[in-house]
Order: C-alpha cells, then structure tokens, then sequence
C-alpha cells in the first residue's frame, strides 16, 4: 500500500519502522519542524524525522497543515491512505478526505477515555488500572472516529509513564499492519466509540508540583504518570536556597503517621502525605543526574522532621 505517514515523537518511531518492515511503501513522511534542543538552543529534527532520514524517506515539515501551500502538496501525493501517529497538528477536512481509503489515527488510550494530547500521562494519574492503544477512522472531531482495531495492556504499580510509553508504543506499531490489511480487503467504517469522554489535556509545570496533602495513593500515581517528563516536582531547602527536586518514582508505604504533609519521617525518603506515607525511591536535584533515595540522602542534608514543598 502506498501510504502517507504523520509522526513526531518517539512513540511514532516504532510505527513507522513496522510499517516498512511489512512492505508498505512510504511515499512521504510529515513531522514536526526541527525545534531548538540543548544549551545551544541547536535546531534538532524530530524522532521521526530523524529515523525517517536514517531510512532516505523523504520528509516535509510544514509549520502548519491548515496552509493552503500544505494542503495542496498533500493533494498531490498518489497515496491510497494516511497514517497518523502523534502528529501534533490538526488537519482539515480536505487532507483527511484524499487518500482514496482514508485518514487514520493510532491512539493511545482506549477511546472515548483520554482524548487529546497526553493520554499515556492522565492514565497513570488518574489511577486507572488498564488502558491501550487504538486504530481509528480519522474525522475532523479529535480522536472522535470509528475504531478499526484496539489493544489493551495493564497498568501496574511499577509503570511511569515511560514504561506504559513503551509498552502502548509497540503494541500499537504491531497494530497498525493488522489494520491496514483489513482495511485494504474489505475498507471497514469501524465501531463508534463507546463510554465517558474524558480529555486528556497538556500537563502544565505548575500542575506537576507535589501538593502532599493528597493522599499517598494519588500522589503515587501523579508521579509515576509524570515520570521521567516533565517530572512530578517539590521544593528543596538548601544552604543555597530552594531548589526544585524532581520526584521520578515512588510507592505507597502502609505506615500511618500524624505528621504534617511534606515532612520526612524516615526510615529512608518515606514523607507524611495528606493520607498515609510515600516512599520516594528516585528522584533528580536541578542540574544535576538522577539518584536512588539512597545516593540522595547521603548528600542532602535532610533530617527526619525536615519538610519538602
């Protein structure tokens, strides 16, 4: 099949690897435009990109999809359908309707739960105890289409988001030639979705601040759900001053303690929260690496009685 593809980030990479690899040729690949990474602020291509370019696939990288110069070129490409992985951009309705079997998405949630932006995160955060991957007919609603082929995979008490990343990432890229091949032999409409529509909109740097007079078992799964980006954070008392510290994994103790929230009771990094005790078992200072609790309290400073917020 000839096929567009539409991806950005890592999660995407896979995808478009397992599609070359069952033979689907990719007439042209769209990402995101290089964005400035690092301390010098270097224009870097994207994961697709970059994997793309690795392949010799040719690559666009429009500023927006909604131009009329976008569009056109689109129009142009002789493609029997469009696949979308993370894209990062609407698109209208004359680019969903123009390859001859469709526009579609691969999704990571189980539609209509978690539509948008950070579906992996807002799992993890919301507590739920499974989620997925799905491949769905596009239409100009977000995430609203018909599903052609779902997956499901179990959210533990050791995932952050990172490992549910992983783990939806290559669930969803062995998908996606299943997918194609019942849509090039029959062009199925899919199912309508069905249950709550929930949204699952960008995460903010102050909604990622540590209230710890939630209780342990929610503040468990904020920071998993942020881990390792943008990361769960709290302030740090210094002799320099306050610093942020970045909170990447964690588990729910069954201590009790009447201590206020945000106070070290010990043994180890185990703090008061509004209901219970949380163990924070990694966690990374500004500027610096990532350490166990272990490593981090050898060098902190912090004694039992001491306050993180």
């Amino acid at each position: 099949m000839r096929l567009a593809f539409m991806g950005t980030p890592e999660f995407a990479v896979k995808a478009l690897a397992e599609l070359v690899a069952a033979g689907h040729e990719i007439v042209c690949v769209y990402s995101q435009p290089p964005a400035p990474k690092g301390r010098g602020q270097v224009l870097t291509p994207s994961p697709v990109h970059a994997f793309a370019d690795s392949l010799g696939l040719p690559v666009r990288t429009p500023k927006s999809m909604k131009s009329d110069d976008a569009i056109a070129e689109f129009q142009a490409l002789d493609i029997d359908a469009a696949i979308v992985v993370a894209y990062g951009q609407i698109l209208k309705r004359e680019v969903l309707e123009h390859p001859p079997l469709g526009c579609f998405n691969l999704h990571a949630s189980l539609l209509p739960r978690w539509r948008g932006a950070a579906p992996i995160q807002r799992a993890i955060m919301a507590g739920d105890t499974h989620t997925g991957v799905q491949v769905m007919r596009m239409s100009e609603g977000l995430d609203e289409g018909p599903v052609i082929l779902s997956g499901r995979v179990e959210i533990t008490a050791q995932d952050t988001a990172q490992t549910l990343h992983d783990k939806l990432a290559g669930l969803g890229a062995s998908l996606l030639p299943v997918a194609l091949a019942a849509i090039e032999r029959s062009q199925p409409e899919g199912e309508p979705q069905v249950g709550e529509v929930t949204y699952a909109k960008k995460i903010t740097s102050e909604e990622a601040r540590i209230d710890w007079s939630r209780p342990a078992r929610e503040l468990d799964w904020h920071i998993r759900g942020l881990s390792p980006f943008p990361g769960a954070w709290t302030m740090l008392k210094t002799p320099k001053g306050e610093q942020r510290l970045k909170v990447l994994m964690s588990r729910v103790d069954e201590a009790m303690t009447d201590a206020a929230p945000g106070t070290l009771i010990g043994p180890g990094l185990r703090l008061a929260t509004g209901d219970g005790v949380i163990e924070l078992l990694r966690v990374q200072r500004e500027g610096k690496g990532a350490q166990d609790a272990t490593e981090f309290l050898n060098g902190a400073g912090l004694s039992v009685g001491d306050r993180l917020g």
